[in-house]
């Protein structure tokens, strides 16, 4: 079972009730110490109260928190195949993280060994789907549609986030984390891209008057003459369809679902269902996804764990 996944106490920890499994993943990278990190817990089919978990969250101070719970006290982490999912910040609990839900997949199939072809997450939105394929997981999660947004009634927030850059494309997804997309001009070099530098103050002064809006995302749209041949989910890609940066608000940092916001652009501008994505920040990042007819989208990456213990509650 995932209880005994870790081994062994301390003496001064015996009065606390209860030790679960807690690990720390890099997701969407096949490096430490890169991608975007997110810790996972096991809780087993006793759930934890969610004032417990707000605790744990802040407590390990990562941008999410997993905690994956077994749906009766029957299913073993590495025999079954569904599982209860939930995700919380330092401040509060989300209702997606993409980066979050790949990092709990990578501790079920490589730290615990769950053999099952696929594992099935229930979650605030719906059912999650991961699968294992060679060394990448493939995650699948909803489409979270865009709108296009009238610049001129969030000029502050695009002067906060972007400078003197005029934006070429302003899109809004009123999903999970309400984030507001800005695409720079295509005529951008990655270099000028990655020296954006939001004005922090300016940028959290904007969201206390633009409250809809939950964080801020930059995207490029990338140019073969930028790429280097790589290789994502055993695919040979020639060129970055997509580079990308966040500027979060201080409540989350749900990186990877900007993703699914960029796709759209990418969608409606150049006509692709598989792309590759580049997360141009200090951490860096690589996701490989593939939209369905089925109004999904598959995101691929590899993952990469960093730290694994106990917790005690």
């Amino acid at each position: 079972m995932a209880a005994n996944v870790v081994s062994g106490s301390g003496d001064s920890n015996k009065m606390l009730g209860r030790e679960l499994p807690m690990f720390i993943i890099d997701a969407f990278s096949g490096e430490p110490f890169s991608g975007n990190p997110a810790a996972v817990c096991l809780v087993g089919d006793e759930d934890l109260s969610d004032e417990i978990k707000q605790k744990i969250a802040a407590e390990m101070n990562l941008s999410e928190t997993a905690f994956i719970r077994a749906l009766s006290p029957a299913d073993d982490f590495d025999k079954a195949c569904r599982f209860g999912l939930r995700w919380w910040t330092p401040t509060n609990e989300v209702n997606l993280c993409g980066h979050a839900t790949m990092a709990s997949a990578a501790a079920l199939f490589n730290i615990v060994g769950n053999g099952s072809p696929q594992l099935e997450f229930e979650t605030r939105s719906g059912t999650l789907i991961a699968k294992k394929q060679d060394e990448c997981i493939t995650i699948d999660l909803p489409l979270n549609p865009c709108t296009e947004e009238d610049p001129s009634s969030i000029s502050d927030l695009i002067k906060a986030t972007l400078g003197d850059i005029e934006p070429q494309d302003v899109q809004y997804a009123p999903g999970a984390n309400k984030d507001l997309l800005l695409r720079v001009p295509d005529s951008m070099t990655r270099e000028s891209f990655e020296k954006i530098q939001p004005d922090t103050a300016a940028l959290m002064k904007a969201y206390g008057k633009q409250t809809y809006i939950g964080g801020v995302i930059i995207t490029l749209k990338g140019h073969q003459k930028m790429e280097q041949w790589i290789t994502v989910a055993r695919r040979t890609i020639s060129s970055r369809d997509i580079l990308t940066r966040g500027t979060e608000s201080q409540k989350t940092q749900s990186q990877v679902l900007l993703i699914l916001y960029c796709l759209h652009i990418g969608l409606k501008n150049w006509e692709k269902k598989q792309m590759y994505a580049r997360q141009c920040s200090a951490r860096g990042g690589d996701v490989n996804i593939n939209v369905r007819n089925d109004g999904r989208v598959d995101l691929s990456g590899k993952a990469t764990t960093v730290m694994q213990g106990k917790i005690f509650v």
